[in-house]
């Protein structure tokens, strides 16, 4: 799923507002973040870090030994790594962007240039879904502040609007080494260290607005046997009343994906639209409990405290690190119109 960038590339400039086109929605990405915390890491370090370019070209040796991923042209360090993950939405901001006829604004909690964004009126103004992408590892300490809670409430107040919550896994979040060695040898990334815990800022989140969810583990799919095509998800279409299923019977594989756990809830306030089948062929605590499935779509519908739905799922589903299918080129446009 490529893009080819037919447009002049701008950095470090001010958002321009994106004016109301009735029908068209207006999509906006927040990576929760701090890339200056992220990107300085001792790459020393063997819990809580982004690996480096330089790993990542080592372990998926010869993908990036074009010219183009050399230290003269691409960042070496895990800057280049989180730049990977800015390249790989690309291609769901250019469909979106098509089927709305609004580009997609992306913003950093703290950007390159050390500038730090609050989700506020500045973004919540022209933004009709706001995707929360949960990639900020939880040392980092990133929390949502209570003028951001309050900005958000009053933008879900009004009619139409989405936010999309998509914590990322917890992986290794005991410290027994024999369960982190077992998580590890199931997901099978060797770019992935033994404890990678993220989402501290989406957990904020959830957690004022009573979101009865926990992000857990990092689980890997299960594939159609004989091929390496992901297995079908167990869709709940009877629930699904914004569409956002509709020609969907896959989602993104990723090796490490978390299970979106209920906390405590009674079976109105959410429901789970789709799970998602797992490998188990490797061993996993998860599974070892009887588990075969992770819950892995979300909705929260409206209520009497706000207009807009409330949906979870994964951030690496809107990111072609590693693929992409016409079943995720049509989630994407759901995700767009809903």
């Amino acid at each position: 799923m490529s893009v080819n960038n037919r447009h002049a590339r701008t950095y470090n400039q001010n958002h321009t507002p994106r004016k109301y086109t009735p029908g068209k929605r207006r999509l906006s990405i927040y990576w929760t973040w701090s890339y200056p915390w992220e990107t300085q890491r001792d790459p020393a370090a063997m819990e809580n870090r982004f690996s480096t370019m330089t790993e990542v070209r080592t372990v998926l040796w010869p993908a990036y030994e074009e010219p183009q991923w050399s230290a003269a042209q691409f960042l070496q360090g895990i800057a280049g790594t989180l730049e990977l993950f800015h390249r790989s939405t690309l291609s769901f901001q250019e469909i979106a962007g098509e089927v709305t006829g609004h580009p997609v604004a992306v913003f950093q909690r703290i950007d390159q240039a050390g500038y730090k964004q609050p989700i506020d009126e500045r973004i919540l103004a022209d933004t009709d879904t706001l995707l929360v992408f949960g990639l900020d590892h939880l040392p980092s300490e990133q929390t949502a502040a209570p003028q951001e809670i309050e900005a958000i409430k009053d933008w879900l107040k009004r009619e139409g609007t989405c936010l999309m919550i998509g914590p990322h896994h917890d992986v290794g979040f005991v410290e027994d080494k024999k369960q982190q060695q077992m998580e590890y040898q199931h997901h099978g990334d060797a770019l992935v260290p033994r404890q990678q815990r993220f989402g501290q800022y989406t957990r904020s989140l959830m957690k004022a607005f009573d979101v009865p969810v926990i992000n857990q583990w990092g689980l890997r799919p299960a594939l159609v046997k004989g091929t390496r095509d992901i297995a079908p998800l167990t869709a709940f279409r009877d629930l699904d009343q914004l569409g956002l299923l509709k020609d969907v019977p896959t989602l993104n594989f990723h090796p490490h994906l978390p299970h979106y756990a209920l906390t405590n809830d009674n079976g109105k306030t959410l429901r789970v639209l789709a799970r998602q089948p797992i490998d188990l062929d490797r061993p996993h605590p998860f599974t070892a409990a009887g588990n075969t499935e992770f819950n892995c779509l979300l909705w929260l519908p409206p209520d009497n405290r706000r207009a807009g739905d409330i949906v979870m799922v994964d951030s690496t589903n809107f990111t072609t690190l590693f693929g992409g299918t016409e079943s995720l080129k049509n989630f994407w446009k759901n995700i767009a119109t809903a």
